[in-house]
This record gives C-alpha cells, structure tokens and sequence, in this order.
C-alpha cells in the first residue's frame, strides 16, 4: 500500500509520545560501546545503514516483522524515546511512513534526517516505494556515509568505502535486472500491488495492471469490479507472463488474483516491504528477487 498507516489520529498520537518522553527523560538511550545510534522506519533502511555503518552503528529499524502488516504499526512509546536519542534517522518518506514523520516531529529530535523519497528526484505524488529503486538507494547509501562521517569524523574515510562496495553490488542487482528485459523484451507481466514497480522497470518489464485496479489498492479500497474482472482477464487468457504478489497485504481480491494464476499456469512471485525473515542485507534480498523474477519468467 501507499502509506504505513495507524489507527490513532496523528495529534494524539504526538500527544501520546510528548507525556511518554517527559516521563523517560529528555533523550532514549545511548547507543552501546560509543556507536552512532540510528533509527530506521523499517529494516529495509535499516540494513542499508548497516551495510555502510558497519560494527559502528547501532541500528533500531520500528518495523522489522516479516510477518506483519506494515501498514498498521502500533503505536509504541519506546520508538519515540530510540528516537529522542537518535544520532541518525533514516525513513522512506513521500508519505509511505506518515507514523515516521510524526514520530519525528513529537520528538523533536536533533538527530540528522534522511528521506529517501526527497533523495530520489521523483515528484510528490509518484510512486512511493523507493526502496525498490536502486539509484535512489545508492543515494541513500552515500548520504548515509555522508552524516555518519560528519557524526564521526574519524571513520570518514571508512563510511565512505562502505558505500562504494554497497554501491558496486547494487550495480551488479542493476545489471542482472536488466538482462532479464534484454533476454525477453516486451514482457507483461500483472501485479496486486505497484510496490516493486521500480524494480520491474528495472528489469524491463512491462506492468499491464488496469490503472484503475492499482490505484484502488493504493489508496485502500475496493477497486471496481469491472477493473477486477479486466485484471482477472489477464491473467486467466494468459495475456501476461506471471503474477506479482505483495505477500504484505493480501487481501480477498489479490488472494483471487493467485488463484487465477495457478489455474491459467502463469508464475506467482511474491514481493515484500520490508526483508523477510532469515535475510539480514539489502544487496542479498533484492537479488533474491531478482532470481525469482528472472526464474519464473524461465518457467512461463
């Protein structure tokens, strides 16, 4: 979905935290053994911190559940205290992680902030899901290296070089992505939801959902039923090469869409917001997905 949403409004929600924060102090804990504390919104951020910062960072990601559902966080008062305390935070923005931003503002934190959305270039109103960018994570990466070089000048150089070696391996998930468009140009393919949108371009896909059934789920509601039957179509005349899932947020109407893919025979690949469970780094999950795509595609 477009936002990691909550249930409670926003000015309760600031209200909530300010009361927890002055009962707790000033600040959250320091990070242990003197490393930079870091707060991440979810552990996909979090793992590009920690391929940068390496054993010098203390990183705190709020959402790291592969099995939960990224768009209902809780409202936690310990988030906002690792927040008040936080050398470095690091979210999505472009509204995706609205509870973030919020946190943010009731902290009032003095941490150094990096929005991966305004680092991408995209305008307001586009597709949300940078993480499944790789140029905008390479941004993310180098301001990364960037701020914890100014929070430690002494390991500058070493942030730096951390970078340069997670930038090269999101070249080579550049590179293998874009071959499999080279081996089968003009692919279709239909997704439950844009998440991996940039990832299929990447890959020189083509995404042939109905817009009107991905804005639909985009904003949270039921798309209509003739944009589901045109969907369903798709797939069931076997006009597209296999089927994208975000295993995330299922829903009856994405759960009928994979229904249909296994009784046309068309390839399911299931995408996720945040890294599933067992994989700990951004470079290995991304050509984890990478491989399923290009396997599946093998296997139409």
């Amino acid at each position: 979905m477009s936002r990691l949403s909550r249930s409670v409004p926003a000015a309760a929600t600031a209200a909530a935290f300010t009361l927890t924060l002055a009962a707790c102090g000033d600040a959250g804990p320091a990070a242990e053994d003197g490393k930079i504390s870091v707060v991440a919104s979810t552990n996909v951020w979090g793992s590009v911190v920690e391929a940068v910062g390496g054993d010098r960072v203390s990183v705190r990601a709020l959402i790291d559940d592969p099995s939960a559902d990224p768009h209902a966080h809780p409202d936690q008062p310990e988030d906002a205290t690792a927040l008040a305390g936080a050398d470095l935070a690091v979210y999505n923005g472009g509204g995706y992680d609205e509870f973030f931003t919020e946190l943010l503002d009731a902290t009032g934190t003095d941490a150094r902030k990096i929005d991966a959305f305004a680092l991408s270039g995209y305008a307001d109103g586009e597709n949300e899901h940078v993480w499944y960018d790789l140029p905008t994570v390479k941004k993310v990466a180098d301001r990364i290296a960037a701020d914890l070089g100014s929070i430690d000048p002494g390991r500058r150089e070493r942030f730096t070089a951390n970078a340069k070696t997670f930038d090269t391996e999101v070249d080579a998930v550049a590179a293998k992505a874009g071959r499999i468009g080279e081996d089968r140009p003009g692919t279709k393919v239909v997704a439950t939801e844009p998440v991996a949108h940039y990832l299929l371009d990447a890959a020189g896909l083509t995404d042939a959902t109905p817009p009107e059934f991905s804005e639909a789920i985009e904003e949270e509601t039921d798309p209509p039923v003739a944009a589901v039957a045109a969907t369903t179509g798709l797939i069931s005349g076997r006009q597209v090469a296999l089927l994208v899932n975000n295993a995330q947020t299922e829903t009856p109407v994405t759960d009928s869409l994979g229904d249909a893919a296994r009784q046309a025979g068309i390839p399911v690949v299931t995408v996720t917001e945040t890294l599933p469970a067992g994989v700990t780094g951004y470079v290995g999950w991304m050509t984890e997905q990478v491989d399923a795509l290009a396997g599946a595609l093998n296997t139409a």
